[in-house]
């Protein structure tokens, strides 16, 4: 097919790397740098796009299909696209550094606010004297019905792989965490090429040497996919509306309902089931001071 054919075809491809209001689509196998139209940014990773191709390798995003689910984060000014279309959150964590509750708990929240299954990773648990602990801090989140999976990536890569590789097949991943988890090594154990198409992708979006400040999808043999995302050490979900908030925290479900005002926000209320539950024991203290902080930071929001 020459070339002058080849101009204006639709095409339809899953975005597989996102940077500033630059986009890469692989289609069938083979990459497209694209754009929107505009000044939209409201494309993720993992978008089903649909383009018009304007040359050899580069295309228009024309319409986004539509969405299974789409997970983001958002501070008081604006919201930030992590992934769409993904059935499974993968949060890393580690016995060293020590890892963040707030953004353990925030990642889960917002989970659940999309409907994505979130799982927990205990990566370095070689680190035997610092193992309990993390095991103890790790609990609370498997007490609330999340599953943590023990994993060494450096030590015992095997063993990971057989952990992981069940519950990554047929689905479609994301994998976030904080600097030093261990999340880039994991990524490169399950996919052994990560790095050069870490290489390929920002050579394609022309991000220079920052190969580790956008979020990519990489495809498994299965036809299964994992996002990479940046670290961060901030989840803001200022997004959330407080009925979408009290149903975040699988905890407070049994409760729910069981409050005196139909309109209660478990904050003061007297006779509220959530905080009976609170003072009883029966949920967690930090849990609930999390829901009243993000409750606060919803009432902020300026976009």
């Amino acid at each position: 097919m020459s070339k002058d054919k080849k101009i204006d075809t639709t095409l339809s491809g899953t975005i597989i790397a996102a940077h500033g209001r630059h986009y890469l689509a692989d289609v069938n196998g083979e990459k497209f740098q694209c754009v929107t139209r505009g000044k939209k940014t409201n494309v993720a990773v993992g978008d089903v796009v649909h383009l018009v191709q304007t040359s050899n390798d580069q295309a228009v995003i024309e319409k986004i299909a539509e969405r299974t689910t789409l997970l983001y984060r958002s501070d008081q000014y604006k919201s930030k696209l992590l992934a769409a279309n993904i059935s499974r959150l993968f949060i890393v964590i580690a016995t060293e550094p020590g890892f963040a509750d707030d953004l353990v708990s925030r990642s889960l929240v917002a989970a659940e606010a999309a409907g994505i299954e979130a799982h927990l990773i205990l990566n370095k648990t070689d680190v035997a004297d610092l193992l309990p602990r993390a095991r103890e801090r790790a609990g609370v989140y498997a007490a609330l019905g999340y599953p943590v999976h023990e994993v060494s990536a450096r030590t015992n890569p095997e063993h990971a792989l057989a952990v992981l590789r069940p519950l990554l097949a047929g689905q479609s991943s994301i994998f976030i965490g904080q600097s030093g988890m261990g999340k880039s090594s994991l990524i490169n154990l399950l996919v052994p090429d990560a790095d050069i198409a870490v290489r390929e992708i920002s050579a394609a979006l022309d991000t220079g040497k920052h190969t580790t400040t956008f979020t990519r999808l990489y495809w498994l043999p299965d036809g299964a996919a994992i996002i990479d995302s940046p670290g961060f050490q901030e989840f803001g979900l200022y997004h959330l509306s407080e009925g979408m908030l009290e149903r975040a925290f699988v905890e407070f479900k049994p409760y729910l309902g069981g409050c005196k005002y139909y309109n209660c926000r478990h904050l003061a209320e007297p006779q509220c089931a959530v905080l009976t539950a609170v003072a009883e024991g029966k949920i967690a203290k930090h849990r609930h001071e999390l829901y009243a902080q993000l409750l606060h930071e919803s009432a902020q929001t300026l976009y």
